[in-house]
């Protein structure tokens, strides 16, 4: 009687591990065929127009992609399922160079037209400074939009935009204040701590430039 227990509680024990495991496997392959379509969907859009909006559409993508790799680190036989998202990563990474070349030229062209904030965030912020758009979902790739676009035009910047950059970034903080509390993940928090970490300095050091420049430029 006992052997019969026994045998009936593992045989229990096995189809609940089983029914866990092909959950699993279900959600992480759901997870990464979004992502799949998602990607092909967005290299479709002509560069230019993907330009417009592309500070959404990257942060959908990493979005998904962070969806899926976490599905898949939930799995054991994941081989295939990391081939197929690695695959679709590298078709979006080649796309997104593109996209950012157009951007580059650009704001080349009429960077004096364009709002710094859009230049900084794809959106003009107005004098109220609302970040509500922001949410724990892109938060991370608004930081390093933010942070890669600042060091790249670094040398180009003015004091005034110095400034102006500061408030942005100090709206942006108030936000991710808030944000943390709505469900901010661990790891995205310590990857915006190394890019405030990295900014910080940056920031000092080229305002502090562009005021001597400023003032030896009023001297002369």
């Amino acid at each position: 009687m006992k052997a019969i227990k026994l045998f009936a509680a593992l045989t229990i024990f096995v189809f609940v591990a089983t029914s866990c495991k092909n959950e699993s496997e279900s959600k992480a392959e759901k997870s990464v065929d979004q992502y799949v379509t998602y990607i092909d969907s967005v290299i479709k859009i002509e560069p230019e127009i993907a330009a417009e909006d592309w500070v959404d559409i990257e942060a959908s993508a990493e979005f998904k992609k962070s969806e899926a790799q976490e599905s898949l680190d939930a799995i054991d036989d994941r081989e295939l399922l990391e081939t197929k998202l690695e695959s679709s990563s590298k078709k979006f990474d080649v796309y997104k160079e593109g996209v950012e070349s157009k951007m580059e030229i650009a704001e080349g062209n009429s960077s004096s037209e364009v709002p710094l904030s859009k230049r900084l965030f794809g959106i003009v912020i107005g004098k109220d400074l609302n970040f509500n758009w922001v949410n724990k979902d892109n938060i991370l790739t608004v930081y390093q939009n933010f942070v890669n676009t600042v060091s790249s035009n670094k040398k180009q910047y003015s004091r005034e935009d110095w400034d102006e950059i500061k408030l942005l970034y100090e709206a942006l903080d108030t936000r991710k204040n808030t944000v943390e509390k709505e469900g901010l993940s661990t790891k995205d928090n310590l990857k915006i701590a190394a890019l405030k970490t990295e900014f910080g300095p940056m920031f000092k050091l080229n305002r502090m430039s562009a005021k001597s420049e400023e003032n030896a430029e009023a001297k002369s």
